[in-house]
């Protein structure tokens, strides 16, 4: 019976992965370039304390930025982890001595996992998740007519993951993951009065695996103090897909026409990624969090086409720095003793460079994890403040405000019943 609900729960995440493509809540011309802006793998209780996870240990939250944690979930319990985000922005930009300002609203699916024991001292997990995304829309006035810009797609994960428990305190753990999805950068040209209108697309379309492993070490000081370090890292890879692109005569009914049509193989990559993280927990009350992500993203291969700016894109070194703790005064005592209060922050040196520029971004955390009466179940809610913008010439300034939310069903579906 008990694996029939996974079964059944695995269904429902195929369904979720393929409703959820077209679904993300970027919105922001920085992810025009590139693949778009990265999505790291944080749930919504880790998001509310900065982002941080790679030292992370719990039985009672699914952690897929470590895989190395799923050895950590009791031989009895099940969780399933599913969030969504609500965003607003607000933007502001300054061209030739005006200051241009804009706000938009968005939001959609984040992710879905789900985690359940393979024994005493093994673990499994199962998830979609958010790669990068695309989403934005603008114009301008050229002669005799409008150039007008937008984007949207996203690639998405797809994952397995396994863990085991060596000795006590040292486990190691490894994810598989399907990476699928389409990004589009579409342009159009609108003659004025003419009637005449034409559209340059470009699509890239990813279909490869993905591995992630890891490992996590922790050890107790004293009864009540202890630390714990996590290590992951994921090779970088070559992809496999195609991108093309695409003209269409709009005033017309003809077909499009192709431009130009590559595979990804040998002309798009992405680079290995590092990250380290540090934890330190005092009396299962406390837990305090130190990440370190690093990705050489100088070294990845990103093949433009003719009609682009450039026919290479150039990409930064991305290094993010994440700090959040999280602290639940009594967990047998009353309600508001039992909720769990999560405080984060975290810089980002972005991979992104636009026009020479660097992009930077960097943001504060709050959050709450409210348990549901009578249940192990928590309820997560986060809100996120984020302002990015490129430099040394800011180009375009933006100001995020996140609203996360996470519900994490914690249910004992692997007791055996008592025959009296």
């Amino acid at each position: 019976m008990k694996l029939k609900r996974i079964f059944v729960l695995m269904a429902c995440m195929a369904a979720i992965a393929t409703a959820s493509v077209a679904q993300n809540g970027t919105m922001t011309p920085y992810s025009r370039f590139g693949y778009g802006i990265l999505r790291d793998q944080a749930t919504s209780a880790q998001r509310a304390m900065g982002g941080v996870g790679y030292a992370m240990s719990s039985g009672r939250q699914v952690n897929v930025m470590n895989p190395a944690a799923y050895a950590a979930i009791d031989s009895l319990t099940f969780l399933f982890d599913m969030g969504i985000d609500l965003t607003a922005l607000w933007s502001s930009e300054t061209v030739d001595g005006k200051r241009n300002s804009h706000k938009d609203f968005g939001g959609g699916l984040d992710y879905a996992t789900m985690q359940f024991p393979l024994g005493k001292y093994m673990g499994m997990s199962v998830g979609l998740l958010p790669y990068s995304s695309v989403g934005y829309a603008f114009g301008s006035k050229i002669e005799n007519g409008i150039d007008s810009r937008q984007g949207s797609g996203s690639i998405n994960e797809l994952y397995v993951g396994l863990s085991g428990r060596l000795f006590k305190g040292f486990s190691i753990g490894a994810n598989i993951a399907y990476m699928f999805g389409t990004l589009l950068n579409d342009s159009y040209a609108i003659v004025n009065n003419s009637g005449q209108s034409a559209l340059f697309q470009r699509e890239i379309t990813v279909r490869d695996w993905h591995l992630t492993a890891g490992l996590q070490y922790g050890v107790d000081i004293t009864p009540r103090n202890r630390i714990t370090a996590g290590l992951i890292w994921s090779p970088g890879k070559t992809l496999l897909g195609h991108a093309n692109t695409l003209t269409y005569d709009t005033s017309t009914e003809s077909g499009p026409e192709i431009n130009e049509e590559v595979k990804l193989r040998d002309n798009y990559s992405i680079p290995e990624t590092w990250g380290a993280g540090l934890a330190y927990r005092w009396n299962n009350s406390l837990d305090v969090e130190f990440d370190v992500t690093y990705q050489p993203w100088s070294k990845a291969k990103y093949l433009g086409f003719d009609t682009d700016e450039a026919r290479t894109e150039v990409f930064a070194d991305r290094i993010k720095y994440a700090l959040g703790l999280q602290y639940r005064p009594d967990a047998r005592g009353s309600y508001f003793k039992r909720i769990q209060y999560r405080l984060g922050g975290y810089y980002n040196r972005d991979y992104l460079v636009v026009l020479g520029n660097n992009v930077r971004e960097y943001g504060l955390t709050a959050g709450f994890g409210f348990p549901v009466a009578g249940f192990k179940t928590i309820v997560n809610l986060g809100l996120e403040w984020k302002h990015r913008q490129a430099t040394p010439d800011p180009l375009l300034k933006e100001d995020y405000l996140n609203i996360t939310i996470g519900v994490n069903f914690n249910e004992m579906w692997f007791r055996k019943s008592k025959i009296y």
